[in-house]
């Protein structure tokens, strides 16, 4: 058991969006320096995206360390400001503030390899590894947190998994305005080099408060918190959403998709066992923890590294365009044109490209902003507002900003396809000529027609 929750000395890490990231109890300390923690280091946060932005190199470890930089500031200010026993039932106490800080640095724990590409193909879950890797005995998380008792390795994943009794706790670190999209929209834009995720933090910080449900924000902040929502939705429409991170993210898609083909009936089990050996549970579909935490990006860029040079065509090539960013192109699909996709695909085939492998057809979607419905599957926490009489209103019945992009779905359904479609290449046959000249007939500025 610790004997002391706080450092005699507080530890800092460097941070170029928090300036300091201040490690004030040990627990953090001993959280950090665990196997599992570290792994984060070689995870990416934005993926595919970084091939569209390249400063966009940083990591699910950075940014678990701002969101634990965000808890505890705000764990701070309702301790300084609004302690339970000041306020009362709609106070904060700070009893919760190490379990708070634990999940808040944990939060994104369970991400892997590719993360959300990844659990595409291989029906993993994130947010189901989180809870496994703080909950097994076998993990150096889980013997971290025991030393706070027993129940703690469970309370801690309560709170993400978003069923600890306490909404305040809940709120801080999974709501529509919170310590993780704080710190990744911020951290986000500052390393892709864009402005649209900026928002005034320190301003909103500011006016955060608790209340017995979960938490609000003072009415002389509201257009802080305007500006988040606006923030978050240039973020997703720019860099979350753009054609060519989506682009390629879908040739990670194919490439691992033809993996689990060949290993599964194309009998190429050798070259897995030869190339890529811990990829193979995930190929087989019997993997474990410990398979899933021997993964991360470094092991599967080797792996593709290999599986360029291999005999299948198609494996090889989408390795190399995966590796050397050679993305797919793509057009818009309204749904007036989508009986049009059949006979795109067909040209894609006759071009003498595999179909099933080289186009796709995904959206994007984002609510910006929705209020809280509590009779939807997937309702969303409201944004509250408090007034200076205390009661509390949701946040676009007073903003006509956000009303206006409340319940809106953003982004776009795309076609994708191989760049050569749109090329014309000197000596080429009649016959491909004459199949791009049709698929090009149908592509009109970006849009199927």
């Amino acid at each position: 058991m610790y004997k002391d929750k706080w450092l005699a000395n507080e530890k800092v890490f460097r941070d170029p969006v928090h300036n300091y990231i201040q490690i004030t109890h040990q627990l953090i300390l001993d959280l950090i320096d665990t196997k599992e923690f570290q792994r984060l280091r070689r995870i990416k946060q934005l993926g595919g995206s970084s091939y569209t932005f390249h400063g966009g190199e940083h990591t699910r470890f950075s940014h678990s360390l701002g969101v634990y930089e965000n808890a505890r500031h705000i764990c701070d200010i309702f301790s300084r400001k609004y302690p339970i026993e000041k306020e009362g039932e709609n106070g904060w106490d700070d009893s919760e503030r190490l379990v708070t800080l634990a999940a808040a640095l944990l939060h994104d724990i369970g991400h892997g390899a590719y993360s959300h590409t990844f659990e595409q193909i291989f029906h993993t879950n994130h947010e189901e590894f989180t809870a496994e890797i703080i909950l097994s005995e076998k993990t150096e998380i889980n013997a971290v947190l025991q030393k706070m008792g027993i129940d703690f390795p469970q309370k801690v994943a309560s709170v993400i998994q978003k069923t600890y009794p306490n909404p305040q706790v809940v709120q801080m670190i999974s709501s529509q305005i919170d310590a993780d999209r704080m710190d990744y929209l911020l951290r986000d834009a500052y390393f892709t080099g864009t402005q649209y995720g900026f928002f005034d933090l320190t301003r909103i910080t500011r006016v955060i408060r608790p209340y017995k449900d979960g938490i609000a924000f003072l009415s002389q902040g509201m257009h802080a918190v305007e500006d988040y929502i606006v923030s978050r939705y240039q973020m997703y429409m720019q860099i979350y959403f753009h054609p060519t991170s989506r682009a390629m993210d879908v040739l990670l898609v194919h490439l691992l998709k033809r993996a689990k083909f060949l290993y599964n009936a194309g009998g190429r089990a050798d070259l897995f066992l030869a190339t890529s050996p811990r990829l193979i549970p995930f190929l087989k579909g019997d993997y474990n923890l410990y398979d899933y935490l021997k993964l991360d990006d470094g092991v599967l860029n080797t792996y593709f590294s290999e599986w360029s040079e291999d005999v299948d065509e198609i494996l090889s090539d989408l390795a190399k365009r995966y590796r050397n960013r050679k993305p797919l192109s793509s057009i818009i699909v309204k749904d007036e044109k989508e009986h049009l996709l059949p006979t795109m695909r067909r040209f894609v085939e006759e071009f003498g490209y595999n179909a099933d492998y080289y186009t796709i057809t995904s959206s994007s979607m984002n609510l910006p902003y929705d209020f809280y419905r509590p009779n939807d599957t997937h309702s969303l926490t409201q944004i509250e507002i408090m007034r200076k009489d205390g009661t509390l209103v949701e946040l676009s019945t007073l903003s006509p900003l956000v009303r206006a992009i409340t319940g809106e779905s953003v982004g776009d359904r795309r076609f994708f396809f191989p760049k050569e479609m749109l090329q014309k290449t000197d000596g080429q046959l009649d016959l491909l000529e004459d199949v791009t000249l049709k698929f090009q007939k149908h592509v009109h500025n970006g849009e199927l027609v």
